[in-house]
């Protein structure tokens, strides 16, 4: 099965064009190393009457939205190899200013329970 890192971002709206370039630039890395997939969506429908919403759980401030991610690798083995080499090459062009609090980011990596 496969191994998906996903990631869940609050980020103030005003920073989203500076977000989609770091993210195409990440998802040509991520890609180049050997992901299967990579994915980045922002918050469009946030509030809902069941559940806890993506603005609840993180907190939007006013002039926020959520960033909602994921990376797809062949197994738990792969992703580890493939951050590796991402990581390495990150160490390069570390950003001067990230367009989002890294504090209120939320991360993990998830076992895939069904695919298609």
């Amino acid at each position: 099965m496969h191994y998906v890192d996903g990631f869940v971002i609050p980020i103030p709206k005003k920073n989203l064009k500076v977000y989609v370039r770091m993210a195409r630039m990440g998802k040509e890395m991520w890609m180049k190393h050997g992901a299967i997939d990579y994915k980045e969506c922002v918050g469009e429908d946030l509030e809902n009457k069941w559940g806890t919403t993506f603005s609840r759980m993180m907190k939007l401030k006013p002039g926020e939205t959520v960033v909602f991610s994921w990376i797809v690798y062949k197994s738990r083995a792969h992703r580890d190899r493939v951050n590796a080499k991402v990581m390495k090459e990150m160490e390069k062009m570390s950003p001067k200013e990230m367009p989002f609090d890294m504090k209120r980011m939320v991360y993990g990596g998830f076992k895939v329970l069904v695919d298609i």
